[in-house]
């Protein structure tokens, strides 16, 4: 995978293996801003949001099997430091749906909220601190990133200096 420059909001990801790594780094850079996070991650069926997910939640300390929440809309991680929460709204009918699950109280500036298909939840979901989104490039992933706040910033600016030291092939 290429490092992630100063200026540069893309990376190329070759395959599910660097786009974990990619999650591993990016929990990393979550932790050293020491702030929570809401990430919205884009991109069409098959382009490794939850692969980055897992990657992410492992990269917080969770062992085992990160399962994706597409039937249950949320699957807590609330064992970890910070307290991570990942949902796929996918299969949501409708945004106001989530206001009956008590979507709101999700959302504490100490936690990490990943949300995959945030379009679905619009007009309901809280403003993204990152959105990262995912489409093929070649044989792998084109992985942009845009800050959205200042906390989207803090970890922006931590994951620069980790991508560079940490995944580089």
């Amino acid at each position: 995978m290429s490092a992630l420059q100063a200026n540069t909001e893309t990376v190329f990801l070759a395959d599910e293996a660097a786009t974990e790594a990619f999650g591993e780094v990016l929990a990393q850079a979550i932790v050293s801003s020491g702030e929570g996070l809401v990430l919205f991650l884009e991109g069409d069926l098959g382009m490794g949001k939850t692969t980055l997910s897992r990657g992410l939640i492992r990269g917080l300390g969770h062992e085992g099997a990160v399962k994706s929440p597409t039937y249950t809309l949320v699957e807590p991680y609330e064992h970890l430091m910070p307290v991570a929460y990942h949902f796929d709204l996918y299969r949501l009918g409708d945004p106001e749906e989530l206001e009956y699950m008590g979507i709101r109280d999700y959302f504490e500036p100490d936690r990490v909220c990943l949300i995959e298909w945030p379009e679905r939840g619009h007009g309901v979901l809280p403003g993204a601190d990152l959105v990262i989104s995912l489409e093929r490039q070649e044989q792998g992933r084109r992985l942009r990133i845009v800050a959205k706040t200042h906390r989207g910033k803090s970890v922006s600016g931590a994951l620069t200096g980790l991508a560079d030291t940490q995944v580089d092939d």
